[in-house]
């Protein structure tokens, strides 16, 4: 008799089981039947919102649905992070994240409130970009040499801002006072739209900022490239130098920009956006706005873009550890 209640018992819950998938089943397959919410863990204006915004309208299209961009800033990219990994894992919010709160910020914050490994399922990798050190027009700096110059002969003189603690913004920046053996002081903000009107304001001086958000007020002369962060020039500024090239042998820092679902969201769901995206990034039209921003398309499987970010946190826990950064 307790065998039978027993197998009737298993007999029950794999049923259970069964029609719990089925009904997982039926509503991929209808997916998506509404609107979508794309999260960006950062206010408007900076390299996480170009991207989201420029492959947005076209993955609507394809989709069949209106897809809302919705800025949550904060924390470094946490406070967005955390609303879409608490979100419903159902494919109807996504986050579009940065090698912040994606790779940096597990190292640097003693409590962060999500695990980005363990909490969001990768899509595909989106769109790398270096970071490009600027200055304010009057900081008397045109080359890196000038700015090492400068900054030892005035310790403690010159302000850089960052999108928040632990951005790329941020440890580029410290990376720098380290390999130039200088003292600029860090100043964070919420974004990098903020920092960019305190930058051409005066009230910090040099910054390294992502290359979309940066190169439009470039190139309408508000602010002076200096260098580029990453190993090779950027494609759309061949002539700027990098700042290994430059004089700091080995500097390296580039930002990268990916798109997430909440950990759960079924896997029909995950390998459909991913195809759309790789698609998306092939297209001609997409490519060259992506390219003139500053972004070097890339599109990967979701397999393949889970390695990238493990190896990203192993590499950036390295330099957060060298430059003893730590957060709340």
């Amino acid at each position: 008799m307790i065998k039978l209640e027993s197998r009737l018992v298993r007999l029950r819950h794999l049923c259970f089981i069964m029609a719990v998938s089925s009904l997982v089943s039926l509503a991929s397959a209808a997916y998506p039947d509404r609107s979508i919410k794309l999260v960006v863990a950062y206010p408007p204006g900076g390299g996480t919102d170009i991207v989201a915004r420029l492959i947005t309208p076209e993955l609507s299209k394809r989709l069949g649905q209106p897809i809302s961009i919705d800025n949550r800033g904060g924390a470094g990219g946490n406070i967005g992070t955390e609303y879409a990994v608490r979100s419903a894992a159902d494919g109807y919010t996504l986050l579009m994240g940065n090698v912040a709160p994606n790779a940096i910020n597990v190292s640097i914050y003693k409590k962060l409130p999500f695990d980005p490994q363990k909490d969001l399922s990768p899509i595909s990798l989106v769109a790398i970009t270096p970071n490009m050190l600027i200055a304010n027009n009057d900081v008397p700096v045109k080359s890196v040499a000038d700015l090492v110059a400068y900054a030892r002969a005035n310790p403690g003189t010159l302000n850089f801002p960052s999108a928040g603690l632990g951005t790329s913004s941020h440890l580029a920046g410290e990376l720098f006072n380290t390999m130039a053996q200088v003292k600029m002081v860090h100043i964070p903000y919420k974004g990098g739209g903020a920092a960019f009107s305190d930058l051409m304001g005066g009230q910090v001086q040099v910054f390294f900022a992502t290359m979309p958000a940066a190169m439009p007020l470039v190139r309408s002369g508000k602010l002076r490239a200096i260098a580029v962060t990453s190993d090779q020039r950027a494609i759309a500024l061949p002539d700027l130098p990098t700042i290994s090239e430059a004089g700091l042998v080995g500097f390296s820092a580039t930002t990268w920009y990916g798109l997430y679902a909440p950990k759960g969201t079924p896997s029909e769901i995950v390998n459909r956006l991913n195809r759309e995206i790789k698609e998306i990034l092939e297209l001609p039209s997409i490519r060259e706005k992506l390219i003139q921003q500053g972004f070097e398309p890339q599109g990967n499987s979701p397999e393949d873009f889970s390695l990238f970010i493990s190896k990203e946190i192993t590499k950036w826990a390295r330099v957060v550890k060298s430059a003893g950064i730590v957060g709340e």
